[in-house]
């Protein structure tokens, strides 16, 4: 009896505890996802209390800078007339740096800041020097060629007379640290003396020479810690709420993030919107597919088909004219009105005539594509790669014997990609905090429930083996009869095994 007295209490101990877990994995489920969104808006937010804010102000994910030069192979026959030919050359790779300074935090759920970037040359993963030679259309030159056109020949004569006396050609042969960070040029000095509104820089003339130990401008943004809705989206950039770059409302409009974290919680349907100082223009990514990255789910956003489709092809983009052929996008009015294009590399995804009246281009979407990845959950990029070209629009312009018989076409200069991964400390810190924790928790709570119902079980196992074949047929039930009554002459059970027969008593 002690013994089953033992049993029927573990038993009943052991149902307790199933129930106390049924009833915590019951709460869990309806707690825990309340739970993991108060802990990611807590660390998305621009916060210095929150876990991303040191990740937002010194971004610790090591940004590469790879570029790639279309170097002319036959720069005389281009002025002949004839078809251009380019060898693309490269990588050259620098290591971006990126830090903020001047974070100022505003009444209005808004925070305000510069930053920083700076470039370093990386031997080891280039392929090429900075001393290596690139013969390439002279920017300055055609430029202000282009610019000449409708003016009066007198003044293309004069133009032409002070190209020749300078020794300025159509081509120049430059090296690759030149054509990145600046180089002096006599003709700058000459058009900021007698044009001084033509160009904005002073000194040396360079494709990345703003970018250099220089800030992309005051963006001020929303934090998210009052109002979540508007998280990461920008306010203002450099005081504005538009720019008149172009010539439209909807393309002037300053849209989406400063391009760094984006809102939580994204779905398929979300899109990645950004504003870019250096397209000067907001831009629009969609959904792909899902994926992951280190154990990292995420989400990659591409480039839709008509980021730089003309008006034509797309109406939206008809602020961005004027157009030519459709997959580029004219950006000299922001770049002191030089016909400077922007665009995929190797003409991706544009009007296959571009790629077909250059010799030596190949566009893939493999190596030429753009990707974000990043992590829905908490809006943070895990991986990206970023490819983008700038081309510029040549031709003869009658007047200025530099530009020879220069056919009409679009001359890509080059192209480069911006790429970077989390990875190291703060990958670690990231997947322990904002993944492996809210998973544990996901699943502890259907461990805790199962683990419940199976505990349950257990005292009703138990009540029913305690009442098994032996108990039920110890005594006869109420309602058995035998299968016929004993008459006068059926014998005892006790003379049966006796052998003798039964005498019937007087």
């Amino acid at each position: 009896m002690g013994s089953r007295a033992r049993a029927r209490r573990a038993a009943a101990v052991l149902g307790f505890t199933g129930l106390l877990c049924a009833v915590l994995g019951a709460v869990m489920i309806v707690l825990v996802p309340t739970l993991i969104k108060q802990q990611v808006l807590k660390n998305v937010r621009i916060d210095p209390s929150s876990l991303s804010f040191n990740m937002w102000k010194e971004i610790p994910v090591p940004f590469y800078l790879s570029v790639y030069f279309f170097d002319i192979v036959n720069p005389d026959a281009i002025l002949l007339g004839e078809k251009p030919q380019v060898q693309e050359r490269g990588p050259y790779v620098y290591r971006e740096f990126r830090h903020k300074s001047n974070i100022t935090f505003n009444d209005n759920d808004t925070v305000s800041f510069l930053e920083y970037r700076s470039f370093q040359f990386q031997p080891d993963k280039s392929h090429g020097l900075e001393s290596d030679y690139i013969v390439m259309p002279n920017i300055l030159v055609l430029a202000a060629a282009m610019l000449m056109e409708n003016k009066p020949m007198s003044l293309k004569l004069i133009m032409t007379l002070a190209f020749s006396t300078l020794g300025e050609r159509a081509f120049m042969n430059r090296t690759v640290g030149e054509i990145m960070w600046g180089y002096e040029d006599p003709l700058i000095h000459l058009i900021n003396k007698y044009l001084p509104n033509m160009f904005p820089f002073k000194g040396k003339f360079g494709l990345f020479a703003e970018l250099n130990n220089s800030d992309s401008g005051l963006f001020t943004v929303f934090t998210g810690v009052k109002d979540f809705s508007r998280i990461h989206l920008v306010d203002k950039w450099n005081g504005l709420s538009k720019v008149s770059f172009w010539h439209s409302d909807q393309c002037n409009m300053i849209n989406g993030t400063s391009g760094q974290m984006w809102a939580p919680f994204m779905t398929p349907e979300t899109s990645l919107e950004f504003y870019s100082p250096e397209a000067c223009r907001s831009m629009n990514l969609i959904y792909k597919e899902s994926g992951t990255f280190e154990g990292i789910p995420t989400y990659r956003f591409v480039a839709p088909s008509t980021l730089f489709a003309n008006g034509s092809v797309y109406p939206p983009n008809e602020g961005f004219c004027p157009c030519r052929e459709s997959g580029i996008q004219n950006v000299s009015t922001c770049r002191f009105n030089a016909p400077l294009f922007l665009s995929h590399p190797h003409f991706y995804n544009a009007d296959p005539v571009l790629a077909e009246a250059v010799l030596g281009l190949h566009p893939n979407q493999e190596e030429h594509s753009l990707f974000l990845d990043i992590h829905p959950v908490t809006g943070i990029p895990m991986n990206c790669s970023v490819k983008l070209q700038l081309s510029l629009y040549i031709k003869a312009i009658r007047g200025i014997g530099q530009t020879g018989k220069i056919q009409p076409v679009v001359l890509p200069l080059v192209w480069f990609e911006e790429s970077g991964a989390m990875e190291g400390k703060p990958l670690r810190t990231f997947y322990t905090q904002l993944v492996l924790m809210p998973s544990v928790l996901q699943y502890a709570q259907y461990v805790l429930l199962a683990l419940g119902c199976v505990l349950l079980l257990i005292p009703v196992i138990h009540q029913i083996r305690s009442q098994g074949p032996g108990d039920a047929t110890s005594q006869p039930s109420v309602g058995t009869q035998p299968d016929r009554l004993p008459g006068p002459h059926t014998p005892l059970l006790q003379d049966s095994l006796s052998g003798q027969p039964t005498r019937p008593k007087v």
